[in-house]
């Protein structure tokens, strides 16, 4: 189902220069992925919409894709710029690329905040009854509510990637799609997201916590860095091509460094990441709902410490 693609250019988005203006809310395909260093530095513009004015979540924002006010959005992402609430906004950018024509893929955003636990207001609740990030609300399937990032990539490919740019039409591709899936899903997400955990969150240290996960999901690396050596592989996990498979993982393994794990030695696994960091698609997405900056050791300690007060971990 994938053939990749993506705008012959592309300016990189600047985290300093974000405006965000009030809006009315009224309800590929081939091209040359740019290396990081021919980015240029532009603004981001976020048009604050008054989709959630009368609920106390934040008002949604536009992302500079869909920056036309007369664009009205579709497809509303409820998120923080956690791995999984990523994949579906880098996702939503890849389709935007590959369809650009399609008015349907038009999306806003809700960034929710932990520190408020927005997760768990009832407002939220209604769309996602496991309060968790991320959850789309699709209006052009009666206001369809889905929750949990794979399966928001999954309804996202099956209902508009007709084209099969970033998925598979032969069947025994679509199996091998959904069984690296649910390896990220049920693997390298629970286990790198522990080992997060047990270093950066919890109240005390926990050395066999942190050496258990940092090692399993290491292991779980290995387990990618097989599959992207082989030859017939071409550098990505099915079929030979970028496709929704990547997507899924990449957030994760994107932040090794977080986690603690060393990624020297999967020299596979750190092509692929620098090939599929270097999509413009992908740095837009990685943008919503707010760019990431490089954080000295000070101000990761003062993130983990936040985290820890907004989760209770400090109890």
């Amino acid at each position: 189902m994938i053939r990749t693609s993506i705008l012959s250019s592309i300016t990189k988005l600047s985290s300093s220069s974000i405006k965000r203006v009030p809006i009315a809310i009224t309800s590929t395909t081939t091209a040359t992925v740019l290396p990081r260093s021919q980015y240029q530095t532009t603004s981001i513009v976020r048009m604050s919409s008054s989709s959630t004015s009368s609920s106390s979540l934040p008002s949604a924002e536009r992302p500079e894709s869909f920056s036309d006010p007369n664009l009205k959005p579709k497809l509303h992402l409820y998120t923080v710029g956690t791995p999984n609430g990523l994949k579906p906004s880098i996702l939503l950018e890849e389709l935007h690329e590959a369809y650009p024509e399609n008015k349907d893929l038009v999306y806003d955003f809700i960034p929710l905040r932990f520190s408020e636990v927005d997760q768990k207001k009832p407002e939220f609740l209604a769309i996602n009854p496991n309060g968790r990030i991320p959850a789309l609300v699709d209006d052009n399937f009666d206001q369809h509510n889905i929750w949990e990032s794979a399966s928001i990539l999954l309804w996202l490919i099956d209902r508009y990637d007709k084209d099969h740019k970033l998925s598979f039409e032969d069947p025994k591709l679509k199996a091998d799609t959904l069984s690296w899936i649910f390896f990220a899903h049920g693997g390298v997400g629970p286990m790198q997201g522990q080992a997060n955990h047990f270093a950066r969150y919890a109240p005390e240290k926990i050395e066999y916590g942190i050496k258990r996960y940092r090692e399993e999901t290491s292991r779980l690396y290995s387990v990618l860095e097989g599959q992207l050596a082989k030859p017939e592989s071409k550098g990505f996990l099915v079929g030979g091509k970028y496709s929704v498979a990547d997507i899924n993982v990449f957030p994760w393994v994107r932040s090794y460094a977080w986690a603690g794990v060393d990624i020297e030695p999967f020299p596979n696994v750190k092509k692929w990441l620098d090939t599929i960091e270097a999509r413009p698609a992908v740095y837009k997405g990685v943008g919503v709902p707010s760019r990431p900056k490089k954080l000295t050791k000070e101000e990761e300690d003062a993130k983990a410490e936040a985290s820890r007060k907004a989760f209770g971990f400090n109890k």
